[in-house]
């Protein structure tokens, strides 16, 4: 069974996608993470039993309002993360990477004051 982080991943990975592309397969997917077709292949298995994205018989992918959901909040956790990191000197490359790795793992809660508080920062 695949993490809720390879799982954020992808379907953070198909919103950014789908902003850039009219249409995202699973060769886009396995493409821009750098894995191998077959490993994507099982992930998009994994989100369409649970009905995180639909896939239509051109094989192009959609993500299903839950599937939009999840994808928005681990992406809106990294645009806050990375420009955060970089705004109090972490170099771009180090702070993306960083903000790759905490947004799958910090809770909704702790996101939430530390968006409070960088906001009273301001």
């Amino acid at each position: 069974m695949q993490s809720n982080e390879s799982q954020e991943m992808y379907l953070e990975t198909i919103l950014v996608l789908g902003k850039e592309k009219e249409h995202v397969r699973s060769v886009d997917v396995a493409n821009d993470l750098g894995f191998k077709k077959s490993s994507v292949s099982v992930g998009m298995k994994h989100l369409r039993e649970k009905k995180y994205i639909e896939v239509d018989e051109k094989g192009y992918i959609t993500l299903t309002p839950a599937g939009k959901e999840i994808a928005e909040m681990i992406y809106e956790r990294h645009q806050f993360l990375s420009e955060y990191l970089m705004k109090i000197g972490v170099p771009e490359d180090i702070a993306v990477d960083d903000a790759c790795k905490i947004e799958h793992v910090i809770s909704q809660e702790s996101f939430e004051a530390l968006k409070k508080r960088v906001k009273k920062l301001k």
